[in-house]
């Protein structure tokens, strides 16, 4: 058994900078990091528009108050306004923090940091370091872990959450390399696991957001918070799914449909492309439907509308967004200082998550917090992003929360002893659920099963939802179990076997669709990303309130929470 005095679990921007503040505060502590990637492969790397902070520096009236507003009203006022508060009113420190840490912001010409308008934001206040903003604050972040040596364990692969009589205890691990097995005992354990985008067919998400993290927490008999709200960014690049970012229409690019038209005045008037992602995934979804969308050979009627950007000229484009110009010609061979972008919405973004208090700490019940298990970033729920995210504020939560997540260890852990925990029980179910894996003659493939409940998920729980097509969705996912049950891998070997990471993914991701597709079947509404076209009405009389799932082999069981509202009366939600 390894024991160390904190284990985070994600290499992504939440749990580093966790981990860069336990150090700081206590630089004593044993830390340890657990990735199933290398943390610099973590999904954080591909965010590229940017972090939202009231910084001032192009518009000189804009405030906390003002972002936190546009944040509530964003999320259409399902956002827990007392985390909204925090995040807000922290995010020009942490900002600042990040410069002084190394990272290269884009600057104004008098060497202040940039800042670009996004959607949903009444002001310029997304500060980039052009459109590789992500890259740029992690590579930092774990440049500095190394500096004060937190144990990195890169390509370990988490099985299980320990978690004995309403403490969470340790992990078991399972390294890719050769298929030793682990249990890690910790005073604290910290999950930074990331997103689930690979529950749908079509995402913006790297091939490790599987939501590991989450089925984990389900598994271990705790709720998930808000999983019916999955964000669909309206600019995939069609058909590969993957980011254009918002940091494009920020820029000043159009969306225009098979008429030349620009749509967007149609839905959101004043906003136009920088409306927020749900309203304006919507809209694609309906031009598409009502045959103004685009074919590849330029006949009206095809699956997509295009993103403009020939009227910003070569200059702009190559030293403002020059990663969405390269993954648009080398996935699709489009010049976009040339020709427009084909795009489409794709799944980006998980509003849901493991249930926290502005510390972090997890909740086992709407008024009742675990022992020792933390969490934050995309995989937890705090909720600041409540029905539907802004732009440039999951970078900023992952920083804000992962800072004060870090904190709150630092402190918790402080003179407290290692729990008690009977590690070979642990490792030997590990070592049975892999082997009858492994001995599984089963008749079908992995990615037969993937790809239909990827299918299914999309077919069923899209961009809009009604009661009928969820509850064949549900009735295909039973099916769907049982195809499970009887997956076959050939490869029976030990070095870098790929196929037990798949399995166990799937496992991951077929635990989280269940839930999702439990809670948007019982919310009998339309809010933010959740768009019932059977209840397309917002109802805040029996809906303002957080779900919270408790999942089981059996089923999905269903509670309720209220939202916390302190600054802000919801209002109806228009731009």
């Amino acid at each position: 058994m390894l024991d160390h005095d904190v284990v985070i679990v994600g290499g992504g921007l939440a749990g580093c900078r966790a981990a860069l503040e336990i150090a700081r505060i206590d630089p004593s502590l044993n830390i340890a990091l657990v990735a199933k990637t290398h943390p610099i492969r973590s999904h954080s790397v591909a965010a590229q528009g940017g972090i939202a902070a009231t910084l001032n520096n192009v518009d000189a009236e804009d405030s906390w108050e003002t972002h936190a507003f546009d944040t509530v009203k964003g999320s259409d006022y399902l956002a827990d306004q007392d985390a909204v508060a925090i995040l807000t009113q922290e995010a020009p420190q942490v900002v600042i923090d990040l410069e002084h840490l190394g990272v290269l912001f884009s600057r104004l010409p008098d060497g202040r940091i940039a800042q670009r308008a996004f959607g949903g934001h009444a002001y310029r206040r997304t500060c980039y370091a052009a459109d590789k903003t992500g890259h740029a604050i992690l590579h930092e972040l774990v440049c500095n872990l190394k500096r004060y040596g937190v144990r990195l364990y890169e390509e370990w692969y988490v099985l299980r959450l320990i978690v004995e009589d309403g403490q969470a205890k340790g992990i078991v691990m399972y390294r890719l390399r050769d298929g030793q097995l682990a249990i890690v005992r910790a005073k604290a354990i910290m999950f930074a696991t990331g997103g689930y985008g690979r529950v749908y067919n079509t995402t913006s998400n790297d091939f490790a957001s599987t939501g590991d993290g989450l089925a984990m927490t389900a598994m271990a008999g705790l709720p998930l918070e808000d999983m019916e709200f999955v964000q669909f960014h309206p600019t995939g690049l069609y058909p590969v799914g993957v980011l254009i970012s918002e940091a494009v229409r920020g820029e000043g690019a159009y969306l225009i449909n098979a008429d030349g038209e620009r749509f967007m005045a149609n839905y959101a008037p004043s906003r136009m492309e920088l409306a927020p992602r749900d309203i304006t995934s919507r809209a694609i979804a309906r031009e598409i439907r009502a045959g103004r969308g685009i074919h590849p050979d330029g006949r009206a009627g095809g699956p997509f509308v295009y993103l403009d950007l020939r009227h910003m000229g070569r200059e702009k484009i190559m030293s403002r967004i020059p990663f969405c110009w390269e993954e648009a010609y080398r996935l699709v061979g489009i010049d976009a200082v040339e020709q427009p972008i084909p795009v489409r919405p794709t799944v980006h973004y998980s509003m849901g998550g493991i249930p926290v208090n502005t510390d972090g700490q997890v909740r086992q019940s709407a008024d009742a917090l675990v022992d020792g298990f933390f969490a934050a970033g995309e995989t937890a729920c705090v909720s600041v992003h409540g029905a539907n995210r802004l732009g440039s504020n999951s970078l900023l939560e992952c920083v804000v929360y992962g800072r004060r997540t870090g904190a709150a260890i630092a402190h918790y852990v402080h003179n407290r002893k290692l729990p008690a925990l009977h590690a070979q029980a642990y490792l030997t179910e590990a070592q049975q659920q892999l082997q009858a894996l492994l001995d599984q003659a089963g008749s079908y493939r992995i990615h037969q099963v993937r790809q239909a409940f990827q299918d299914c998920m999309t077919e069923h729980c899209g961009v809009f939802r009604t009661h009928d097509s969820m509850t064949a969705g549900m009735e295909q996912i039973q099916v769907l179990k049982q195809h499970y049950q009887q997956i076959r891998l050939d490869d029976r070997g030990t070095c870098w076997n790929t196929e037990i990471i798949e399995a166990l993914e799937l496992r991951s991701l077929m635990v989280v669709g269940e839930i999702i597709l439990t809670a948007a079947l019982n919310r009998r509404e339309s809010r933010g990303s959740h768009a019932r076209e059977d209840y397309p009405d917002r109802d805040d009389t029996q809906f303002l309130q957080h779900t919270l799932a408790y999942y089981s082999p059996a089923g999905v069981d269903l509670q309720y929470m209220p939202v916390t509202i302190t600054m802000f009366q919801p209002q109806e939600r228009k731009y």
